[in-house]
């Protein structure tokens, strides 16, 4: 198995891609922290999966954005598991507003989950890293709209385009200490925050024409890829973006 004796935390781990990703990692042998907001119970589901697939896993709840919160999640983690080798920054949010007409407090919560949540996360999970030896993953989860613009998701557009640079940043001055620092960049993947354009067939067609491959992405896919990324397969890349979107953000002219 390819995370063999690994220890991983997803935040955002309850539903959609970070479950996807968790139950990944628990199948290809890591132990996983499954990060999560919300009542208890809410990451049942996640729990049960890895279970049924054999691996370990503990769910943790913290809020991302405060840092307290995220010593906690590191610190109880590394207590159950004895070390912390891959972090996953899954966890993001995003409200839909004419851009003239978007609320600050909207706007504010968007870049403390996307974008202050990422961060403090990383740095938290580098410091352990740094102070075990032995390198680490750390793979955050962008979009294709750190490139491609969406309209009346400018806050969340840009905390992706932001989520890329520190991607790419750190990813550097972490390298000494082989520890390596990508980001996977999906598309429209179907999951429980596109149930409105799910839900809707005109909007559905409308974005199936957008893409290429004609279909949705699935969450799976997506793991598939952060397993990659998560392994020794994947030691020499560092500071990329791994675009995963049927071919969305060619066909749109992105870089």
């Amino acid at each position: 198995m390819k995370l063999s004796n690994k220890v991983a935390i997803v935040t955002g781990a309850a539903t959609g891609i970070g479950q996807a990703i968790a139950v990944a990692f628990a199948r290809e042998g890591a132990a996983v922290a499954i990060d999560y907001v919300g009542k208890p119970g809410t990451a049942d589901q996640t729990l049960e999966k890895i279970k049924n697939a054999g691996g370990r896993a503990i769910a943790l709840t913290a809020d991302i954005s405060n840092p307290q919160q995220v010593g906690a999640l590191i610190d109880q983690t590394v207590g159950r598991f004895g070390r912390l080798d891959i972090f996953v920054n899954n966890a993001g949010i995003e409200f839909k507003h004419p851009f003239l007409e978007f609320p600050i407090d909207q706007f504010q919560k968007i870049v403390m989950v996307n974008l202050q949540g990422p961060f403090l996360c990383a740095q938290a999970a580098a410091r352990r890293m740094v102070q075990q030896g032995g390198g680490g993953r750390i793979i955050n989860i962008s979009s294709v709209h750190e490139d491609l613009p969406m309209p009346t998701n400018a806050p969340y557009c840009a905390t992706k385009g932001a989520l890329r640079m520190l991607t790419r940043t750190i990813a550097v001055e972490l390298a000494p200490h082989k520890i390596t620092v990508n980001n996977i960049g999906p598309g429209a993947i179907f999951t429980p925050i596109d149930a409105d354009v799910e839900a809707n067939p005109q909007m559905e067609a409308a974005l199936m024409a957008e893409i290429p491959l004609g279909r949705w992405g699935k969450p799976e896919e997506v793991a598939g890829l952060a397993v990659f990324l998560a392994s020794d397969d994947a030691a020499y890349i560092t500071g990329a973006t791994y675009f995963i979107d049927g071919g969305m953000l060619r066909q749109a002219g992105g870089l």
